[in-house]
């Protein structure tokens, strides 16, 4: 099978650099790199094509493959990530059975991110953040998934097009929509391959991991209510209640003690579980002292964010993206 990888960017910059060298080194004999910037550069190499698309959004230049892409799969990988070498080989495997319309693959953190980055991989992947999606961000079992992120996702050509491509502006959240299109049009899996793998550079903690979070936090909770068949989940609203209980038991313990009782409790063992985790966690990694702190208060911080801006989200009438 021909596999055609898919790049959307702004500009060519460091990281493209890096994704386009492991993407070069591939495993595997046939495929071509589609690269997508607003503008377009210089690269010479024949397995790589640089289609300038404009000031458009990551959905709106993937879908710009569409009678262009060669390959009978489609590789949609962020430019701020690089695959492993083995990646096309073990994502194709799966595409013998027909079932299967798509694949997707853990996003590890690199062990070369900064101290920071790699703190914001540790709160991506912690239990206490994720919940039942830690696989997203580190090997495990191999499942059956209904909704996937499009950094690293491998889906047949012929399906992509069928669906018109994401055939939506929502970005972040664009491949929840094509996850869900692709179950209810078509009928088929979406695998997922802890052997695809390909590396993520996080953003730093604090500011640009909030600022992601919240980004993700706000498309979510408002597709709670927009496509509850993938969205409408107890995992996603857990940060947003504990903070309205917080917030309840806070200001009904201004007035009534068993409520200022019910508030401290809630709070030392809220604080504790994420201290032992974090010492934990920490606990095989160099730089502990550090790693601690930025692990601690992530997990606190990303709690609040997310559980704000979901609910920001939930009782949105539409995102901006919407015209």
């Amino acid at each position: 099978m021909k596999v055609s990888i898919v790049i959307a960017c702004k500009k060519n910059n460091p990281y493209l650099e890096e994704c386009l060298k492991h993407c070069l080194q591939l495993d595997y004999p046939d495929y071509e790199i589609l690269v997508l910037p607003d503008e377009g550069f210089s690269y010479t190499h024949p397995r790589i094509r640089i289609i300038p698309t404009g000031e458009i959004t990551p959905p709106a230049k993937r879908n710009k493959v569409l009678g262009i892409a060669s390959g009978e799969l489609l590789a949609f990988i962020d430019d701020d990530a690089y695959p492993e070498k083995n990646w096309l080989k073990r994502g194709r495997d799966y595409f013998h059975e027909s079932e299967i319309a798509a694949i997707g693959g853990p996003a590890i953190t690199p062990q070369e991110d900064s101290l920071r980055q790699f703190a914001s991989g540790l709160v991506y992947e912690s239990f206490l953040v994720s919940d039942g999606f830690t696989y997203r961000y580190r090997p495990e079992k191999i499942r059956e998934v209904d909704d996937y992120p499009s950094c690293n996702f491998i889906v047949r050509r012929e399906i992509f097009e069928a669906l018109g491509g994401f055939k939506t502006n929502f970005w972040p959240g664009e491949d929840t929509f094509l996850c869900l299109e692709i179950s209810k049009k078509f009928h088929k899996k979406i695998l997922y391959v802890p052997e695809a793998i390909v590396y993520h550079h996080r953003r730093h903690l604090f500011f640009p991991h909030l600022k992601q979070v919240s980004h993700y936090a706000l498309h979510r909770g408002y597709f709670a209510k927009r496509f509850p068949e993938t969205s409408l989940r107890l995992s996603y609203f857990i940060p947003s209640l504990f903070f309205l209980i917080l917030i309840f038991s806070g200001f009904m313990g201004l007035f009534y003690q068993p409520f200022k009782f019910l508030f401290l409790s809630f709070i030392s063992f809220y604080l504790l579980v994420i201290f032992f985790f974090s010492i934990f966690k920490i606990s095989p990694l160099r730089k502990r002292c550090e790693l601690f702190f930025l692990l601690f208060l992530g997990i606190i911080l990303t709690h609040f964010i997310y559980g704000i801006y979901f609910l920001k989200g939930l009782f949105s009438k539409k995102m901006k993206e919407e015209k």
